[in-house]
């Protein structure tokens, strides 16, 4: 999974994963030394890559001009909330179609 070896390559962890149809949420561990930002582009730009390459036709309809994703993303921390009811949140949202 492209998400997954992203959060590796950052020494992350990717605790749980899903979205809707103009979203995704990402649950993810990571150590203070670790930039958000830096994560978040990289989780951006290499799943956008990996979509083009297996699904060209398909992406066109859903770019943002001509990028895959906006170039916003909203980021919170959830120390101290129990991972068992965030998990719960991320596993209900409706997949993409």
């Amino acid at each position: 999974e492209v998400m997954r070896a992203v959060c590796a390559d950052f020494e992350t962890e990717l605790v749980e994963f899903n979205g809707e149809k103009d979203h995704v949420h990402l649950l993810v561990h990571y150590p203070p030394k670790v930039s958000v930002s830096k994560l978040v582009g990289s989780l951006k730009g290499v799943s956008a890559r990996r979509l083009r390459q297996e699904y060209p036709d398909h992406i066109r309809k859903y770019l943002w001009g001509a990028h895959f994703w906006s170039p916003s993303y909203f980021a919170a921390s959830c120390g101290g909330a129990p991972l068992s009811i965030i998990k719960e949140y991320i596993e209900n949202q409706q997949r993409p179609q």
